[in-house]
């Protein structure tokens, strides 16, 4: 009996795609490092400076201390978003060995990313643990976000991260790669239900 059981799981694990655990490593250790060493050099060169004009009309730059949530909302509580951000990354860590979807390991590596990246500001700057203000330094149309408000990096892969998950949601694609195991569960009854004539 545990032979066929076992046979019988084996073959459902070849049915599914791989884990794709590395993607969304990757995908966070990356965008992280791209976040940190942005506000690092902003921070180091251009806080307290006039805005720099990087492309005029398009984007600007322009430190900012945030202590609110992503595009300056909430400011103020700071350690409620730390407090959220935390709960994020559990999440995504605690859902990260089922994933089997490249697309969704992608867009949870940039939420995951985004959470540590604001996070990490969060824990580390000033004005202490939990409150401390997040580096805010992309202004886009205007300088000193007169239209729209200035954000960072972190706050991009969020935006992004999230974006896609909606998506492939909508599309009914599955993290642990549901659409592809029912395509072909559908697929390998169908012949018994043809066959079958009660139904």
């Amino acid at each position: 009996m545990s032979t066929e059981s076992n046979a019988e799981q084996a073959a459902v694990d070849t049915s599914l795609p791989p884990r794709r655990i590395w993607v969304l490593a990757v995908v966070a250790v990356v965008a992280v490092a791209l976040d940190q060493i942005a506000k690092y050099l902003v921070v180091a060169h251009i806080e307290g400076e006039p805005p720099v004009t990087v492309l005029s009309g398009v984007l600007y730059f322009d430190v900012f201390r945030n202590s609110g949530a992503a595009f300056s909302m909430a400011t103020g509580l700071t350690w409620v978003f730390s407090l959220v951000a935390i709960a994020v990354v559990i999440a995504i860590v605690w859902i990260a060995p089922r994933l089997r979807s490249v697309g969704w390991a992608f867009g949870l590596g940039l939420v995951l990313a985004g959470a540590l990246g604001n996070l990490s500001d969060r824990l580390f700057r000033s004005p202490a643990p939990l409150r401390g203000h997040v580096v805010d330094f992309i202004s886009v149309f205007k300088p000193l976000g007169q239209a729209f408000p200035i954000f960072n990096l972190a706050d991009s892969a969020i935006t992004v991260g999230g974006v896609l998950i909606v998506l492939l949601a909508l599309l009914g694609r599955d993290y642990d790669g549901g659409v592809a195991r029912r395509a072909k569960e559908a697929q390998d009854s169908a012949p018994a239900a043809e066959q079958d004539p009660a139904s």
